[in-house]
């Protein structure tokens, strides 16, 4: 994607997942790693653990004056592969835009694959394995952030990771940044 142009993201997920933290963590990096335009803020519905959630981000090099949501995303992350099933994710999306999603399937799996470039990566075994779990529960924002500088340039796992340990600390911010390393090197891509 273009260094210069605003780089807009859509998480889809489920109340609980942390879609909305991880919205604000990828903004905070982002900062981080230099751009100078950058936004994070969610959009609730019903606001339950489980219901469908939607965050958005945004990066530029500049100042962003946009105060709307995200409504045609360059990016669009899926934190629950059935959410596929219930919300339109790839029909908003950018003509050269990439979907990100939590699943055991493959990139090529899915029949927008063709249309769309897609990166699969398994969050939910991530988050297990490093035991990030909210009531048995895992949470996957922050395994599918490592996830994303495979596919984002504009964002770095090392800024990730180091906002991740400053929000956190201690043993949580540890096994969630080494998380992000896991989903790092296990996303699969299709272009």
């Amino acid at each position: 994607m273009a260094e210069n142009s605003l780089i807009e993201i859509c998480f889809h997920g489920r109340g609980g997942q942390g879609a909305v933290t991880a919205a604000n963590i990828l903004a905070a990096a982002a900062l981080k790693d230099g751009n100078k335009g950058v936004q994070a803020f969610p959009f609730f519905g019903a606001e339950r653990r489980g219901a469908p959630v939607r965050a958005f981000a945004r990066i530029a090099n500049e100042e962003i004056n946009l105060r709307s949501e995200v409504y045609n995303p360059d990016i669009a992350i899926v934190l629950d592969e059935g959410i596929l099933d219930i919300v339109d994710v790839v029909g908003s999306l950018k003509k050269d835009g990439v979907i990100l999603i939590n699943t055991e399937k493959k990139p090529g799996d899915f029949d927008f694959s063709k249309k769309f470039r897609v990166a699969t990566v398994d969050a939910t075994a991530i988050a297990i394995k490093h035991d990030i779990l909210v009531g048995g529960i895992p949470v996957v924002n922050t395994p599918i952030l490592g996830a994303l500088p495979r596919i984002l340039d504009r964002v770095t796992l090392k800024s990730i990771r180091e906002i991740i340990l400053e929000r956190w600390g201690g043993e949580t911010g540890e096994k969630n940044a080494r998380a992000t390393e896991d989903a790092y090197k296990s996303v699969e891509v299709n272009f």
